[in-house]
């Protein structure tokens, strides 16, 4: 096997202008003999980029396609959690739980210490004798259960409190809201950064990695998957990539591209919508994050850098996939549900943020979503393609390396097994030395030390790569405009790096200006244009079509959430297309 046809790994992981091209030149060469990929993953969300860096480790000759940006669906948009689940222990899922709880630790404490970080939340008493021990044996065995390897819990084992000591971490309950609660911890993560961090990492080891690129139909001889066909959306050109083996990673899109082969045997997938909003975090004041139980699933209220994060609804989707659309309903049922603990109710006006996104869960014969199992399968409809479905985001590299397992047992080579557990992301290897040097960072570089360390918290090792362009250009030192938190050397890094090409992908995914400003990216987004057009070579027409696109995406999204409900909602957000092709 042939670990890098075509090349050598990219260095350091980029995902460039040039890098796509000799990615594109590498995947249209496989229709040569001897060229094919052993590997062609369908599909750039968190499962997909899993199974690439799986494949790619193991000594594979991989190459993954996506059909818009890294993370753009199902995977940017969920609660920013690395969890066990409590509801599922709740359930006695316990199998799924310990799973979920050992990857949790080893995000926190090998694969990615630099983007996930702990989080605290309370777990409300509401009863005075009978719920504290009941609750207390469930987080206790929730914590237990999360000791598992050499690679340690991540996270502080949890404490009981007091009604006055629950007061005191969250001055903003209602006095009478609670008798107590149950301080534990979960993890928590950027979700759209990790993935493009992980894509980057399977291209530093030699994967082929080309976004903007959709899958139209599978390549077949006789029976048997040999490939896919493709569109590169930029330019509108058609091609084959061949591959020994293709792996079908496409979340909520499963049934429809798996349609394109077979109908027998066939995997059903529902879209499950949740949806969340964002407030200040100075609406109320709190040093912990909640967790409430509703009539239908739980509430999580997060801290988010200097925001909240409220989330989250359960509920089938039934519309168009790729822009899942929050109605005005889902926005009061989270007001109504939070508004319950607070002493100041929050309103329309504090929301600076609303998103929605999709679960993919194996269908069932329950009516419910939110009842609905979590656990994935891996199945093998025809010769030549492997479709992965269901999950959870915590649980990703345990979906990939599974993928990738029944993918490799026809494959006439032996391959090594998955390796992943030892794999840190790129930024992850160096990142406490370049935490403990954060001080002499800024002084050499002249950028505060406050926003050395929110850099640190997104790039982190690889920080010198983002601070050398502020060195070749000072004023990409200064901020995005509405988005203080965010740097302008940020954009220019995403298009040069992380493989952004549009500047929703940057406003929405690279940052989270799109939901974190209050004006949504709007006043970012002509400069954010002018940065990337200068790394992408865009004319003056593309720039403005970029800005163009980019308003009326939000005007489409907020009125999609002034819409009563979900057939509304979607029809006042599809009012804008995507913005393809570039040329």
């Amino acid at each position: 096997m042939d670990s890098f046809p075509g090349g050598s790994p990219v260095a350091g992981g980029a995902l460039g202008p040039a890098e796509r091209d000799a990615s594109l030149a590498v995947l249209k060469a496989t229709t040569e003999p001897g060229k094919e990929l052993d590997i062609l993953i369908v599909g750039g969300g968190i499962v997909g980029a899993g199974a690439a860096l799986d494949a790619v480790t193991r000594g594979l000759s991989v190459g993954i396609v996506e059909a818009n940006d890294w993370a753009a669906g199902t995977s940017s948009r969920s609660s920013k959690l690395i969890h066990g689940g409590l509801r599922y222990l709740e359930m006695l899922d316990f199998a799924l739980v310990k799973e979920a709880l050992h990857e949790r630790g080893l995000i926190l404490s090998v694969l990615a210490p630099h983007l996930a970080r702990p989080v605290p939340f309370l777990y409300p008493l509401t009863k005075p004798f009978l719920e504290r021990p009941y609750i207390g044996a469930g987080i206790a065995l929730y914590d237990a259960m999360s000791i598992t390897g050499a690679h340690g819990r991540g996270v502080p084992f949890h404490k009981h409190l007091s009604r006055r000591g629950t007061l005191r971490a969250a001055p903003s309950l209602k006095d009478d809201a609670f008798v107590g609660s149950i301080r534990y911890y979960d993890g928590q993560v950027d979700d759209a950064k990790y993935v493009a961090n992980l894509v980057r990492t399977a291209a530093s080891y030699g994967a082929h990695a080309v976004n903007q690129m959709a899958v139209v139909d599978f390549v077949r001889e006789g029976e048997r998957v040999v490939g896919a066909k493709v569109i590169n959306h930029e330019d509108g050109a058609t091609f084959s990539i061949r591959a020994k083996q293709v792996v079908n990673a496409t979340g909520v899109w499963t049934d429809e591209t798996q349609a394109m082969v077979t109908e027998r045997g066939q995997l059903k997938v529902r879209a499950s919508k949740g949806i969340h909003l964002v407030v200040p975090r100075d609406r109320f004041q709190s040093t912990v994050g909640l967790i409430l139980k509703t009539e239908k699933s739980v509430l999580f209220v997060i801290p988010w850098g200097r925001h909240w994060i409220i989330g989250t609804t359960d509920t089938d989707w039934h519309h168009d996939k790729a822009h899942p659309a929050a109605s005005s309903q889902d926005i009061d049922y989270l007001l109504k549900h939070v508004n319950r603990v607070l002493k100041r109710p929050l309103t329309r006006e504090d929301v600076e943020g609303v998103y929605a996104g999709l679960r993919p869960l194996l269908a069932g014969e329950n009516d419910s979503t939110a009842k609905l199992s979590r656990e994935h399968i891996v199945a093998h409809p025809v010769p030549g393609l492997v479709v992965v479905a269901g999950g959870k985001w915590t649980t990703y590299r345990v979906m990939a390396k599974d993928a990738v397992d029944e993918a490799t047992r026809s494959m006439d080579e032996r391959v090594p097994p998955s390796c992943t557990e030892t794999i840190p992301l790129l930024g992850a290897s160096g990142f406490k030395a370049a935490w403990n040097r954060r001080n002499r960072m800024a002084e050499d570089s002249g950028v505060h030390v406050a926003r050395i360390e929110h850099l640190l918290s997104r790039y982190g090792a690889m920080v010198p790569e983002v601070l050398a362009l502020i060195t070749d250009n000072p004023e990409l030192a200064e901020p995005l405009p509405g988005a203080d938190d965010y740097l302008a050397a940020e954009a220019v890094y995403a298009a040069t790096h992380e493989g952004a090409r549009h500047i929703q992908d940057v406003l929405t995914r690279r940052t989270r200006i799109s939901i974190e400003a209050w004006d949504r990216g709007v006043s970012a987004a002509p400069v954010v244009a002018k940065l990337m057009g200068n790394v992408l070579g865009w004319s003056d027409a593309q720039r403005e079509s970029e800005i163009k696109h980019y308003l009326a995406r939000v005007d489409a999204e907020r009125l999609s959430q002034q819409q009563p409900d979900d057939e509304s909602a979607d029809a006042a957000r599809l009012g804008v297309e995507d913005i393809v092709p570039l040329r």
